[in-house]
């Protein structure tokens, strides 16, 4: 049969995509495309579906990959089928998605997963923030996911045409330029994020 290409076995231990099951509108289930950077059983090793920095399961060309969202192109077949839209909550595992409060999981089902999102967007680093005494499946249950998921349900109230074209120019704009401040100035009453991720998320000291 022969060996897999070269680029598939940077990304993917032999295989191009990446297919995950994740949870979207009304919690029905859905696999999620994306190209392969990781080993193929990273949801069984480590901190399971949450990835943190220098993550040992991620493959050479990867962190490129997961770097430029160049991984998550994939998904555009997904907004294609239906599962998702352009913008929304992100859609996650059952892992990720079950630290979430159960009125926070109730509001994000109300609405189809997005391929980027107010979430995304203020997380876009969130790989970066779980690293060292912070890289622990404790700290994402107790801190992350909670501001996450309200962000997730501002966005889910405060849906209109003007907040989704502006998170689609701000997706633009955070990826080029992952320290920009432009969401905190242009989504206004955005909650508040707790002490411990004001500086990881670029969040203005002069709106504190």
């Amino acid at each position: 049969m022969g060996s897999p290409p070269a680029h598939s076995r940077l990304t993917g231990e032999g295989e191009v995509f990446f297919l995950q099951e994740r949870i979207g509108k009304h919690g029905k289930t859905f696999k999620l495309f994306k190209f392969a950077t990781m080993l193929k059983n990273s949801p069984s090793l480590g901190t399971g579906t949450v990835t943190v920095k220098n993550d040992p399961r991620i493959l050479p060309v990867g962190q490129f990959l997961r770097k430029t969202k160049i991984n998550e192109l994939p998904q555009l077949v997904n907004i294609f089928i239906g599962d998702m839209s352009v913008i929304g909550p992100r859609p996650l595992t059952k892992q990720t998605f079950s630290a979430y409060s159960s009125d926070t999981r109730k509001t994000i089902e109300t609405v189809r997963p997005g391929l980027s999102g107010i979430g995304s967007i203020i997380f876009r680093g969130e790989e970066d923030i779980l690293a060292g005494a912070k890289g622990s499946l404790d700290f994402y249950n107790n801190v992350i996911a909670p501001y996450k998921g309200e962000l997730e349900k501002w966005y889910t109230a405060n849906q209109s045409l003007i907040n989704y074209f502006k998170a689609i120019i701000t997706t633009v704009i955070v990826v080029l330029s992952p320290n920009s401040t432009l969401a905190w100035k242009w989504f206004n009453g955005l909650p508040t994020p707790p002490n411990e991720l004001k500086d990881f998320l670029n969040y203005p000291k002069r709106a504190s």
